[in-house]
């Protein structure tokens, strides 16, 4: 039989956004930024856990498997294991959903699951043929051998590849993320005006959670080496309005697509964490679990409209847990584009992409918005890929106490064309 799984506790960095240069801490450093005020208010110390398991997508030269260079800088122990996944924009979520499996299936009974991410580090990339040239430079025995290799040097090479915009671009549909995100909006006819709309919306709704200090339990303040204070996601614009957004030209299909800087999630460098237990961790330690974690589930489309995976994976873990759309009080699902958002919820109440992809006898329904993304999303606060999953799974525990509500669902796209979701139930 399976076991119940708790959510005891959980923390984030502030999402910092970047700003053209390398930011102030790397993808371990965020961890632990964020890790350690989380774990020393525990009634257990940091070696209690039966493993650490981090996701990161950009890991960085120095830290390979940052989950084991972050727990042992935390304080875990020697004797930890930890593992670091990547599944591009689900690994913060992944890295709950492989320690919710541990622990249900009785294998584990406390771990602590995260997300990194420091963007602003992506490296720079040599091209192809600078590498083969240094390679044929390196190889050559002779003097005439070396003259020959040099003469085939041409100041191109030194032109760096920027890694992060290869790695936002999909292998196999050479189309970047962007550019997904605008065959959804010429699929569901999301126009400009009502991307930036939902834009503003954004930045809106987390400035106000920020002024009424509805995320002040979410997140931990960082300290940078250098002794500056960062206490916020600083990626909102409270002043952002409609008119500004409009004077915006189009990122990735101009002059007339829909998909600007304004109206997707931003360049940014955070993490987050959360503590999964068994009931028998939470009688051991006397814990007081936040929610319960009733189940997961993941899907796969067509790369090019990876934005709808949060639609197959969601509409699948309904199913499998017998709930209607109505019936779930609260949504998170991370903005990596404005138009992807509102094809999802498009996507839902249109009754042949329903039949025909989900399988349904006709339109799943609406989801109201004032009961999605109530706190803004990516657009405002940014989308430091491995961490956001993480993010919005802490992010809705926290709404939903806040709000008195009972059940939620925490979804996003991921690239390469996936989708993943998690069902929360306040415990």
């Amino acid at each position: 039989m399976s076991r119940p799984v708790y959510i005891i506790d959980g923390a984030r960095t502030p999402f910092i956004k970047a700003r053209g240069r390398p930011g102030p801490f790397t993808p371990v450093d965020l961890a632990v930024q964020a890790g350690r005020p989380l774990l020393l208010r525990q009634p257990f110390p940091a070696d209690a856990f039966d493993q650490v398991i981090l996701g990161c997508v950009n890991v960085i030269a120095d830290e390979q498997n940052p989950a084991r260079v972050a727990a042992l800088r935390l304080g875990c122990g020697p004797q930890m294991t930890a593992f670091t996944v990547a599944i591009n924009c689900g690994s913060g979520m992944q890295s709950i959903d492989t320690a919710f499996r541990y622990i249900r299936e009785g294998v584990s009974d406390l771990v602590l699951a995260g997300g990194a991410e420091a963007l602003s580090h992506a490296p720079l990339v040599l091209k192809q043929d600078t590498a083969t040239w240094l390679g044929q430079l390196q190889a050559a025995k002779s003097a005439t051998q070396r003259a020959k290799a040099l003469a085939g040097f041409r100041p191109d090479m030194l032109t760096p590849v920027v890694g992060l915009e290869r790695g936002l671009t999909d292998p196999i549909t050479d189309l970047s993320m962007g550019q997904t995100a605008e065959v959804l909006a010429d699929l569901f006819e999301i126009g400009r005006e009502a991307a930036d709309a939902y834009a503003v919306e954004s930045h809106r709704r987390l400035a106000l959670a920020q002024q009424e200090g509805w995320l002040k339990d979410e997140i931990v303040t960082a300290f940078g080496r250098d002794g500056e204070l960062f206490d916020h996601d600083d990626g909102v614009r409270p002043e952002s309005s409609a008119e500004k957004l409009a004077g915006l030209r189009p990122a990735f299909d101009p002059p007339f697509g829909k998909v600007t800087a304004g109206n997707s999630s931003q360049i940014t460098d955070g993490a987050s964490w959360v503590i999964l237990a068994s009931e028998a961790a939470v009688k051991t330690w006397n814990l007081r679990p936040r929610a319960v974690l009733v189940d997961s589930a993941w899907a796969a489309l067509d790369p090019s409209i990876m934005g709808l995976g949060p639609v197959l994976a969601s509409y699948a873990l309904l199913q499998k847990n017998g709930l209607s759309l109505g019936e779930i009080e609260l949504w998170e699902l991370n903005e990596a584009f404005a138009a992807q958002v509102l094809a999802c919820l498009a996507a839902f109440e249109d009754a042949d992409f329903c039949r025909h992809v989900l399988g349904a006898q006709g339109a799943v329904g609406a989801i109201d918005r004032a009961r999605f993304n109530v706190d803004g999303g990516a657009i405002a606060l940014g989308h430091p890929v491995g961490a956001s999953g993480n993010r919005i799974v802490l992010h809705l525990i926290g709404a939903l106490e806040r709000l008195g509500l009972h059940r939620g669902v925490a979804t996003e796209c991921i690239g390469g064309g996936q989708g993943g979701a998690m069902l929360l139930e306040r415990a």
